[in-house]
């Protein structure tokens, strides 16, 4: 019975201590804005994670507004790519509610110069080295580039810019409508209003008449 009545203590002692710990820790809504220093400009996508509470992760949304549940005393650990990480710890208050400002310091990663080089390997650079032909002409090689054979072989590789397509369907349309071998809308003389006119004149004169007809 005595053995009973210890065990009972013990777990009325434990649930003493965990119902003080939780009255320590009150739950409140931790809500916050996350800004670059310097800048003032909003940390979109920051990872928000709760190290006192299992690990509780959350992301910022673009404007670097988060809000979630938490307790006081939490240690919150804010982590983005390219920020040093953040860490904050709520602080106990008397409200069911808090809200922080949250500064990110961005990080300034210095890479080592790298010098660009055409060829692969310095065996490369000294065989093109050795092979570079003397007295070389600029003007020879801007005559052979302006060439004839060497615009067309261009023309018919590179395409048409606009322009080009504009001009050279505008003056296809204007040789077909002067073209009357093309159009035969110009060869008609029915649809020639200065062939009806002379048409007209001559009826009136009397070109077409009987007596004028007589051989």
């Amino acid at each position: 019975m005595q053995q009973y009545l210890k065990y009972l203590f013990i777990l009325c002692l434990i649930c003493c201590i965990q119902f003080g710990f939780t009255q320590t820790k009150s739950i409140l809504q931790f809500s916050g804005l996350i800004s670059s220093v310097g800048s003032e400009l909003p940390v979109a996508y920051v990872t928000i994670k709760n190290t006192s509470y299992n690990n509780q992760t959350f992301i910022s949304n673009n404007d670097g507004y988060f809000s979630f549940v938490a307790h006081s005393g939490d240690t919150i650990q804010f982590s983005s790519v390219g920020y040093d990480p953040v860490t904050f710890v709520i602080p106990n208050v008397s409200d069911d509610k808090f809200t922080a400002h949250i500064q990110m310091r961005s990080l300034v990663i210095e890479l080592p110069a790298v010098t660009p080089f055409p060829w692969a390997s310095y065996e490369d650079y000294l065989a093109d080295f050795m092979g570079m032909k003397d007295g070389h002409d600029p003007v020879a090689s801007a005559r052979n580039n302006l060439s004839p054979e060497a615009m067309a072989a261009l023309a018919r590789i590179v395409p048409r810019s606009a322009d080009e397509i504009q001009s050279f369907n505008s003056m296809q349309r204007h040789i077909n409508m002067t073209n009357k071998n093309i159009n035969q809308r110009y060869a008609n003389p029915l649809l020639n209003p200065f062939g009806w006119a002379q048409l007209i004149n001559q009826i009136q004169r009397g070109d077409y008449s009987r007596q004028k007809l007589k051989y």
